[in-house]
């Protein structure tokens, strides 16, 4: 499903993976420090934060140690694709967000409450962020440490 995705979305922005990467480094480095936010290269730097992880270090030794070279190129695969579905979350995130009290706030439950409109949105944007919530508190913590041991 995620590959399909991807492809769907690569197809849809004419694979901007490739097209935009000299944009895309040139503007993480150019960037300058808004009054209201944080530079492009600290915005990449917090987003790589919150993305690498125990598994991708776990993940990538277990999978070429069980798959052989053939993991290598399937996670390279998933990750050219799966570039067009992150930056399209990121784009909805910055499309959805709101300030408040002069800082802004958004992420995935903002856009799902937003996007999808009605007290189905609501209801489902408000789920989304508890089993969020729930899950990075109780549940990943052990998947990391038995992904560590």
């Amino acid at each position: 499903g995620l590959l399909l995705t991807g492809i769907l979305f690569s197809l849809m922005m004419r694979f901007f993976q490739v097209r935009h990467i000299g944009e895309m480094i040139r503007l993480m480095f150019q960037g300058e420090k808004s009054p209201a936010g944080i530079s492009s290269f600290q915005a990449i730097a917090l987003s790589l934060a919150g993305r690498v992880g125990t598994g991708n270090i776990v993940g990538v030794s277990t999978a070429i140690f069980i798959g052989g070279p053939g993991a290598v190129f399937w996670m390279w695969a998933t990750a050219f694709l799966g570039a067009s579905s992150a930056f399209i979350e990121s784009t909805l995130g910055q499309i959805y967000k709101r300030q408040e009290k002069g800082e802004y706030r958004g992420g995935p439950a903002y856009y799902i409450e937003d996007g999808i409109k009605g007290k189905f949105g609501k209801i489902y944007g408000l789920v989304f962020a508890v089993v969020t919530i729930l899950s990075t508190s109780l549940l990943l913590p052990g998947v990391q440490a038995n992904a560590i041991a």
